[in-house]
C-alpha cells in the first residue's frame, strides 16, 4: 500500500477522532490548546511585552487633574477609632434626666449585646453652653474646639451598619466590612497623585503608644495597586526607619547611583509588565531616595517657634505626642502631601466604663491639639485647601452599661452619631440632622457612612461615580452599589 493510500482506521485512530478522545487528549486538545496560549503569552518577544506595557495604565503618584474644579488640596483625617460618645460632647440631651434610671425599650435592646448587665438611662455628666455666633452647644469637656464652633460643620446624625469595633471601622475606611477593601485615603490618591513628588502623597501618624484596632489594614490600598497604600511615620525618634545610609556618601556619588539605579529598574519593569506589586516596590524605593532629601525637614517640628510649640501643646506630657502629630500634619500639608490621618492610641474613645475618666483623658489628649492646627492653618492660609474630618466609626448608647453607677460606661452606639467638618468649602456654625430626643438613633437628615465618602470626594473635585477601578470583572468604587449623596447642606 502507498503512502498516499488510504488504509482502514485502527481503534486508537477512531478514538482519537471521537469527542472523548479529542477531549482526553492533552497535546492537541483543549488542554493543548489552553497551554499553548498560556506559553505563548509567557514566552512573548519582548517588543510584545513593551507594546502590552505602554497600552495598560500605569499607576504612579504623579498629580492628575480631578473630575472638576476642587475645594480641598489635602485632607487632615482625625481618626476617633473606638467610639466618642455623642450625647456628652456633640448632642445634648436633656430628656435624658427626664428618663435616668429607666430601662431601655426593646429598640434598643436590640442593640445591647449583655442586656441583663445594662442599666438604665444615663445623663450626660457634662455641662453644654452655646459658644460663638452660631450658638452650637458643645459640652464642657472640649473648651478648646468651643472656641471654633464657626468654623466647623457638625453632622448630628450620622449612622452606620455594625456594632462591633473591626467591622464598623473597615466600612468607615473603606466602604464595606470586609477586610480587603482599600481605604479612602488609597482611593483619594488612585484618583489625584500627589503634589510632591518627595513625600508620600498619603502618610499615616499613628500613636506611638500602639496601633489602632485592625492595624496597618486602616491604611491598605487592598485591591488597588500597593503603590497608594498610606505611609506610616513616626512621631517618636527617627520618623522613617533607614531614610539616611550608612555611611553618608558623597553627592556626586549617590547621583551616579541613582542614575544607574532607575536604569536597570526601568530595564526589569519592562521584561515584566503587568506586576503593580513590582511597580510599587520600585516606586517606593525611588520615593525613599528622593525623601532622603526633603523628609527629615518636612518633619522636623524643632524647626517652629516657641509659641508654635506651646501652642499646640509641645510642653505638656498630656498633650505632647498628639500635638505633634498634628503639628507634624500642618508641615505634611503645606508641603503638598494630599491625605494626612492621625490617629489615637488603642481605643480610648471606647467608654465602656468610668466615662468621666475616660472621656477626660480622650479630650485632654486631643482638644487643644486639634483647635491648635485649625488657628495654625487659618495662619497659614490653608485652612480654605484643607478638609478636615473628625470622628469614629460610632457613638455611644444613651444608656448606662453597668448597673453600677459607681463605674457607669457606654456600650457602642452605631444607629445615631456625631462627625464634624472643617476648611475647604465647609459651611461652619452649621448643624445638619438630628437624633431623637435620647441621642440613640438618627431620625432627621440621616447621614451615611457612604454619604460622607461621598462629600469628603467631592471636596477634593471628584465624582464618586466616576472614581472607578476595574477589579475581578467589575468596576468598582468607594461608594461602591450603595446609594450615596454629597451632603451638600454642610457645604458653603
Amino acid at each position: 500500500m502507498s503512502r498516499n493510500q488510504s488504509r482502514p482506521l485502527g481503534r486508537s485512530d477512531r478514538m482519537h477522532l471521537t469527542r472523548r478522545g479529542f477531549f482526553s487528549r492533552v497535546g492537541d486538545g483543549l488542554h493543548g490548546a489552553a497551554l499553548a496560549y498560556l506559553l505563548g503569552q509567557d514566552l512573548a518577544s519582548p517588543s510584545a511585552a513593551l507594546a502590552e506595557s505602554t497600552e495598560r495604565r500605569v499607576y504612579d503618584l504623579k498629580a492628575r487633574d480631578p473630575h472638576f474644579e476642587p475645594k480641598a488640596k489635602s485632607v487632615i483625617h482625625f481618626f476617633m477609632n473606638g467610639g466618642p460618645s455623642q450625647v456628652d460632647l456633640f448632642d445634648p440631651k436633656p430628656a435624658l434626666q427626664k428618663y435616668a434610671g429607666q430601662p431601655p425599650g426593646r429598640d434598643i435592646a436590640n442593640d445591647i449585646e449583655f442586656i441583663n448587665e445594662a442599666g438604665g438611662f444615663m445623663p450626660s455628666p457634662y455641662k453644654f453652653a452655646k459658644h460663638g455666633q452660631s450658638g452650637i452647644e458643645i459640652s464642657e469637656i472640649l473648651p478648646h474646639l468651643a472656641e471654633h464652633v464657626d468654623d466647623i460643620a457638625l453632622i448630628r446624625s450620622m449612622f452606620t451598619t455594625h456594632f462591633n469595633h473591626e467591622p464598623a471601622i473597615f466600612i468607615m475606611q473603606g466602604g464595606r466590612q470586609f477586610t480587603d477593601r482599600p481605604s479612602i485615603g488609597s482611593w483619594i490618591v488612585y484618583g489625584l497623585g500627589s503634589e510632591n513628588q518627595n513625600l508620600p502623597a498619603y502618610v499615616v501618624l499613628d500613636d506611638p503608644k500602639g496601633l489602632p484596632i485592625n492595624h496597618v489594614q486602616n491604611w491598605q490600598s487592598g485591591w488597588l495597586p500597593p503603590v497608594y497604600q498610606g505611609t506610616r511615620v513616626r512621631s517618636q525618634g527617627s520618623p522613617l526607619l533607614h531614610l539616611k545610609a550608612e555611611p553618608e556618601y558623597p553627592a556626586a556619588v549617590l547621583d551616579v547611583a541613582r542614575s544607574l539605579l532607575s536604569k536597570m529598574d526601568h530595564a526589569h519593569r519592562l521584561q515584566r509588565p503587568g506586576q503593580p506589586e513590582l511597580e510599587a516596590r520600585i516606586t517606593n524605593y525611588e520615593l525613599a531616595a528622593r525623601m532622603q532629601l526633603t523628609a527629615s525637614d518636612a518633619l522636623d517640628v524643632s524647626q517652629e517657634d516657641a509659641a508654635t510649640q506651646e501652642m499646640y501643646g509641645l510642653n505638656d506630657e498630656r498633650t505632647a505626642s498628639y500635638g505633634k502629630r498634628c503639628l507634624m500634619a500642618r508641615r505634611l500639608v503645606e508641603r503638598g502631601v494630599r491625605l494626612v490621618q492621625i490617629y489615637i492610641e488603642a481605643q480610648i474613645w471606647d467608654t465602656h466604663f468610668e466615662l468621666e475618666k475616660e472621656l477626660s483623658y480622650a479630650c485632654g489628649k486631643t482638644d487643644k491639639p486639634i483647635s491648635a492646627l485649625i488657628k495654625d492653618l487659618k495662619r497659614t492660609g490653608l485652612f480654605d485647601s484643607t478638609l478636615l474630618v473628625w470622628g469614629g466609626e460610632f457613638g455611644r448608647l444613651p444608656i448606662s452599661q453597668s448597673r453600677d453607677m459607681g463605674i457607669a460606661g457606654r456600650d457602642h452606639g452605631p444607629t445615631g452619631f456625631t462627625v464634624w467638618l472643617a476648611g475647604a468649602g465647609v459651611k461652619g456654625g452649621t448643624v445638619l440632622g438630628a437624633t431623637d430626643e435620647i441621642g440613640y438613633k438618627a431620625v432627621e437628615n440621616r447621614v451615611s457612612v457612604h454619604d460622607l465618602h461621598a462629600t469628603i470626594l467631592n471636596q477634593l473635585g471628584l465624582n464618586h461615580r466616576d472614581l472607578v477601578f476595574s477589579h475581578d470583572g467589575r468596576n468598582e468604587r468607594l461608594t461602591d452599589e450603595f446609594p450615596a449623596r454629597v451632603v451638600k447642606e454642610i457645604l458653603a
